[in-house]
This record gives C-alpha cells, sequence and structure tokens, in this order.
C-alpha cells in the first residue's frame, strides 16, 4: 500500500508496518533479489547486500540483469555493517523475508540498527505468498518509488505461461527441482514451497516431490534416490552456494535447466523462467 502527497512518501510492507521519508528515497540498499528486481522496474539501487549463504562478492546468479559494475556491496549475513550501509548514504533498505517478517539475510541487530536511522522495506517471498503477489508487492513498491516495468512486460508474460501451459500436462516430462549439495548428496526442492514451482503447477507442469523427511523447503538425498524418482526435466540450483551438478549422476536422458530460485519479482524475469522452461519441452 503506498501514498504521496507532494514530496512525502510511504510504503506499507509484508509486516504491515509503515515505512515513510519526508522526500521520496533514491539511495536503495536493496537485498540481491530486490535491488535485481528493482533493475527490472528501472531503478538502480544504490547498494546491494547477500545473505548468510553469500561470500565477500554479489552472486551474479541472484543479481538477473542487475549491472554489477560500480555497484556497492555491503557484504553479507554476519560480515555484513549496517553502519557501511548508513555511512554510504543509503535512505532506503529494502530486503525479504520468507514468513514471520525476519529479514533475511541480516543479523536481527544489525536490522533493528538500521530501522532505527533509515526507512526499510520487508517483502515476503516465502512459501505463504504466490509467485503473482511476490511480482505485484514488488511492482507497488517500485511504483512509489517512480519505477514501472516496461507496458509490454505484462503482456509478454501473459503469453509466456499461455505458451507454457500448453505445452504442459500429464504427458510432459515430470520436473524435479534441486540444489546440489556434494558429489554424494543433493537437496530436492518440495514444489509446494516454492511460489515459482506452485506456478508451474499451476500451469500443469508436473513437478516431482522429494520424500517427506527433511525440511520444509528441502529434502537432503544421495544422488541415486535422486535419480530413481525418474525426472525428464530438472531445475538445478546455479547460486555459488550450491555445488556444480554432473549429470551423469541422474542419468543419460535428463535435460538440466539453470535454476535461480531466488529469481528477481518482475514480469520480465519471469517471462524468462517461464520460457525457458517451454523451449525444454518444445526440444
Amino acid at each position: 500500500m503506498t501514498s504521496e502527497t507532494s514530496d512525502a512518501w510511504q510504503f506499507t510492507d509484508a509486516r504491515g508496518q509503515l515505512a515513510s521519508a519526508a522526500e521520496r528515497p533514491t539511495r536503495i540498499a536493496a537485498y540481491l533479489q530486490a535491488g535485481a528486481t528493482l533493475w527490472d522496474h528501472g531503478l538502480r539501487p544504490h547498494g546491494i547486500f547477500g545473505s548468510q549463504h553469500d561470500g565477500p562478492a554479489p552472486d551474479p546468479a541472484k543479481c538477473g540483469s542487475l549491472p554489477l559494475d560500480g555497484l556497492t556491496y555491503y557484504g553479507a549475513g554476519a560480515s555484513l555493517d549496517p553502519d557501511g550501509i548508513l555511512a554510504s548514504g543509503a535512505d532506503l533498505l529494502v530486503a525479504v523475508t520468507y514468513g514471520g517478517g525476519a529479514v533475511y539475510g541480516m543479523e536481527p541487530d544489525a536490522a533493528k540498527h538500521l530501522e532505527e536511522q533509515i526507512p526499510v522495506v520487508v517483502l515476503d517471498v516465502g512459501q505463504g505468498r504466490s509467485l503473482a503477489d511476490v511480482r505485484e508487492a514488488f511492482g507497488a513498491l517500485a511504483h512509489s518509488l517512480g519505477g514501472a516495468e516496461p507496458p509490454e512486460a505484462a503482456y509478454q508474460l501473459a503469453d509466456a505461461q499461455a505458451k507454457l501451459k500448453s505445452l504442459a500436462g500429464p504427458a510432459a516430462p515430470p520436473l524435479l527441482a534441486l540444489s546440489p549439495a556434494s558429489g554424494t548428496e543433493v537437496h530436492l526442492a518440495r514444489p509446494h514451497a516454492w511460489p515459482d514451482l506452485r506456478a508451474l503447477t499451476a500451469l500443469g507442469v508436473p513437478l516431482l516431490a522429494p520424500p517427506p523427511e527433511g525440511g520444509a523447503n528441502w529434502a537432503t538425498v544421495d544422488w541415486p534416490t535422486a535419480a530413481a524418482l525418474g525426472p525428464g526435466l530438472v531445475l538445478a540450483d546455479v547460486r555459488a552456494n550450491a555445488a556444480l551438478l554432473d549429470p551423469a549422476l541422474l542419468g543419460d536422458d535428463v535435460r538440466v535447466l539453470p535454476w535461480n530460485p531466488e529469481l528477481p519479482a518482475s514480469a520480465t524475469s519471469h517471462t524468462l523462467f517461464y520460457t525457458g522452461i517451454t523451449r525444454a519441452l518444445q526440444s
């Protein structure tokens, strides 16, 4: 929810908390996924930060089309210095949460310190939100900040969804989403736990579910167990924290596609996601 009078700015985030400023923020510090999303809406963040899974440099796989040259990187996880964000002149922090409102990728004390100094907007990208919900929330934030995707982006997204739906269905090869852990183990994604995977299910793409044992988002198994599920298509995590995938571990007839579980929340990014799967089904 947004409200604008003269130069004043305010936005109510997923926590129900109102962020406000006397003027529209222009120097935005953002989590990688959020920064990539804002870029797709024509807004270049002032700087970006990573999560506890990231290292001393931003992970290109998480950054979509966001140009990294000349962009300030504030660090990641416990190494992130909130005073560095403030010293850079940032006048807004945009972060994500996977439910519950906790700022993802940042120590609670650091998030609290920042919220005492500058406006903070936290948007939910977890399993409680649909892909459309996440996209619309980021679109509303971008609009409040003076950004927008190109008008044709929505039409291209609708077209990509329709093309994928026309090829999906029970006869389509079953898809398995995973994140390689090592040469012996792999994390299998639970389709219901990821907004992008639930969106594929809604379009008729058959997704394979891992064994029930394990965590809320992933089940960790050995590679023979993953191969025994019989995937025809595999979405493989290409973030820097994932191990390299040896396709031979899954069998000879499996098509592997790159997957970023932290997709930028934009029509542009989601169109590319759907189009990649459509092309795999066509071939």
